[in-house]
């Protein structure tokens, strides 16, 4: 019995290390998950990052202006461009399903990434919806330069056209350039010449009349956020922040003091001396930080914080060729990251900024 018990003893204890090597190998995974960069592999990206997301495992997505797209899990990066199966290398926007499934919208069509191969939908119109509210889903693309959007509803693909405003430019774009999310389930739909807002049962339309612009002033939207109070901001290209507060409309940039004048704005850009423009003036992206501040991305002078009261403008970084920002995303650590132009990822420290990718 003895050198029954003997044999039994140790065979338990070779299980108990066992046990105790694969918790500790997992903690290792978890740890490995947020180790800096520096340490690890670089993003070799040259154009710029469109799109930034981090993912149910902790995984980072960077979805360039070019070159594809590049998973980073902590250790090293991965990229997938057309010819591992994406429709395109210009990446403008990346989610996540309730399966974990990855849904990548390009500049030519929508992917979809279960972790092992891509699932495409090219732009196209074949299951063309009038009726909005006969779609569900809660994921939403860019369809083109055309007139509409695309909704998935867990099968199709819909596209649905937008509601035009009334005595409308023909030649006018309604490519969409932002999409938000607010706090009654609503979708604000951002297109160059109008904004769009679904309710889930009725769209409604805010062209350059609705939003109060006036008569010099040119509608060129490229960035849209519903924020945790229900405010829309509005970035436009050219004509500053446009903030909608209930019924009351705005021009934030204007109201801030930091809205160079039209002409002077546009005869920059004939000169191509944007680096002129020191306002608040060409908004490619808006986030909202935990702490309710609100951001926005300048094409030409860098990022700006409001924080309810004051304006402040930050650098990112001097040595950049451009501070324009592409996006700002807020991952699950509270670091706040910005999509730079040249390819690099920069995080806020509180201060300054610091290169995180």
């Amino acid at each position: 019995m003895n050198r029954l018990y003997k044999v039994t003893s140790l065979l338990l204890l070779i299980l108990s290390l066992s046990c105790t090597e694969k918790k500790s190998s997992e903690k290792e995974i978890s740890k490995l998950e947020i180790v800096s960069p520096k340490k690890a592999d670089t993003l070799k990206f040259t154009a710029g990052i469109r799109a930034i997301f981090q993912d149910s495992k902790g995984n980072y997505w960077f979805g360039s202006h070019k070159e594809g797209v590049a998973l980073f899990n902590g250790i090293s990066f991965k990229y997938f461009t057309i010819n591992d199966g994406l429709p395109d290398n210009q990446i403008r926007s990346i989610q996540e399903d309730k399966n974990g499934n990855i849904w990548l919208g390009t500049s030519n069509g929508i992917s979809m990434y279960n972790g092992y191969q891509f699932t495409n939908y090219v732009t196209e119109t074949n299951n063309l919806t009038l009726e909005w509210s006969a779609t569900t889903g809660n994921l939403w693309f860019y369809a083109g330069e055309e007139d509409g959007i695309y909704r998935f509803d867990g099968m199709n693909m819909n596209y649905l056209i937008f509601p035009k405003p009334k005595n409308d430019n023909p030649n006018t774009s309604y490519g969409v350039t932002g999409i938000s999310k607010g706090k009654d389930n609503s979708v604000w739909i951002a297109t160059y010449a109008a904004l769009f807002n679904f309710n889930g049962k009725a769209i409604n339309v805010f062209d350059a009349h609705k939003l109060a612009l006036e008569k010099d002033e040119v509608l060129h939207i490229r960035s849209v956020l519903a924020d945790s109070k229900g405010r829309i901001w509005i970035g436009n290209n050219g004509i500053g922040v446009i903030l909608k507060n209930g019924d009351a409309i705005t021009n934030f940039s204007k109201e801030q003091g930091k809205l160079i004048p039209m002409d002077e704005f546009e005869a920059n850009i004939k000169a191509h001396q944007t680096n002129k423009n020191t306002g608040l003036q060409s908004v490619f992206a808006i986030e909202e930080d935990s702490e309710g501040n609100i951001w926005f991305g300048d094409r030409d002078t860098g990022a700006w914080k409001y924080d309810g009261k004051t304006l402040t403008n930050y650098t990112i970084a001097n040595k950049l060729s451009t501070q324009m920002i592409w996006d700002i995303y807020e991952d699950t650590h509270k670091n706040l990251l910005f999509a730079m132009a040249d390819g690099s990822v920069y995080q806020f420290n509180g201060k300054s900024f610091d290169k995180r990718f």
